[in-house]
């Protein structure tokens, strides 16, 4: 083959992959069989996690609140998940020559930092967030994530509310001047894509360090969180726009695409969950409660509401505020730190409240198993998506609930 053809498939590649956004379906699917993959290693995939054990960090290195056991970050698999997530997406957005720090005006950076903080305290109060709670916890077949998806769906409208009322008679919150650095002028910027490359390669390495070392499941997590911040990065996988622009623009991909990434996480967490309660496992009860937690029905309610206000302030949800971190958008660097700050002193502070004013019978381990069987629960998912999606086209047919 000659020199000219090797060119010709590495840059056909390089175009497919790179050139232009993958549709979210595409994406949301890859993520879901990487979340089947992560529940077969060691747990479903958690988001909310990873700033938690970021905030953590933070105040035991300032001797501060005082959290005794906590894990390095990089003992914790979930913050080195949420670390890869940013390292992967920066990867795609270098490779497509998409990578920019933009600064925008201050009043966008105050809704980040707020949307973060509401996110942390909606995230430990509902035991969930927006990939634990609703990506995994859904098809987990957790009762209490059903709760939780209905808490974010009337959080996200009271959110949208909020902000064309913002646009309507504060317009000069979200206006000013915004700053763009580093942006790869048309047909130049190939510095970042070199980039890119040396930072793909420092990720295997960290990967394989860790492989060297003994710890394995950590070392999957790095692959992992680097494949799905490009992934996410490349075909703009986020759970807020899925919620969100139904109620906005009409546009109904983001919802059909997670719809999409859904169902291969259901079919995955079922496999693996009913082969073990088949096989005689004795851990096949613990199997089955994994992603399954004591939030149905009013904590995980509530814990959803104050996560889908914040998501939507925020503009990004807990993976999506970590891909946007990597792309260089500021506003989700601050987002990100109010979830990391919030999020521990909300686990010390407001959750022991929640727990003690909550009666029992409204925050408990529902698993629908327990209640319809598993073909009764799978049904149940089943007919959820399918009045998502129904609604989702309609809407974007119609316009009905757009922009109300």
């Amino acid at each position: 083959m000659s020199d000219t053809k090797k060119t010709g498939v590495f840059n056909d590649l390089y175009q497919l992959l790179f050139a232009k956004h993958w549709p979210v379906w595409v994406g949301a699917i890859l993520a879901g069989a990487l979340n089947v993959l992560m529940f077969s290693i060691a747990g479903p995939w958690s988001g909310s996690a990873g700033y938690s054990s970021w905030g953590k960090n933070f105040y035991d290195s300032i001797n501060v609140l005082g959290f005794d056991g906590t894990q390095s970050i990089f003992e914790n698999k979930w913050a080195m998940l949420s670390i890869m997530i940013v390292a992967g997406s920066f990867i795609g957005a270098l490779m497509s020559k998409s990578f920019a720090l933009r600064i925008p005006p201050f009043g966008e950076i105050i809704k980040g930092i707020l949307g973060g903080c509401l996110m942390a305290i909606g995230a430990t109060v509902g035991i969930g967030c927006s990939i634990g709670g609703f990506f995994s916890g859904v098809p987990a077949l957790s009762g209490g994530a059903i709760m939780l998806t209905i808490g974010l769906f009337l959080g996200t409208i009271v959110a949208v509310k909020y902000l064309f009322w913002e646009m309507e008679h504060l317009p000069k919150v979200s206006s000013g001047k915004a700053y763009t650095f580093f942006g790869a002028d048309q047909g130049k910027g190939n510095w970042q894509k070199w980039l890119g490359i040396i930072v793909a390669i420092v990720l295997i390495i960290v990967a394989y360090n860790f492989f060297q070392t003994g710890h394995n499941i950590i070392a999957w997590f790095v692959i992992i969180g680097g494949l799905l911040g490009l992934i996410s990065q490349r075909s703009i996988f986020c759970i807020v726009r899925a919620f969100r622009e139904p109620f906005m623009s009409g546009d109904a991909d983001g919802a059909k695409g997670i719809i999409a990434g859904i169902l291969v996480v259901l079919f995955g967490f079922v496999l693996i969950k009913t082969m073990n309660v088949s096989a005689g496992d004795t851990l096949a009860r613990s199997i089955e409660m994994k992603a399954v937690h004591n939030n149905f029905w009013l904590r995980g309610l509530l814990g959803g509401f104050v996560f889908g206000i914040g998501m939507t302030i925020a503009g990004g949800c807990a993976v999506g505020t970590l891909w946007r971190m990597g792309e260089g958008q500021i506003k989700l660097w601050f987002a990100a730190l109010g979830f990391l700050l919030v999020s521990p002193i909300s686990s010390k502070f407001i959750v022991p409240w929640v727990e003690e004013t909550l009666p029992f019978n409204m925050q408990f381990k529902n698993y629908l198993p327990d209640y319809l069987g598993y073909s009764g629960s799978i049904g149940l998912i089943l007919l959820i998506l399918f009045v998502w999606y129904w609604f989702a086209t309609w809407n974007e047919r119609t316009g009905k609930f757009s922009q109300f």
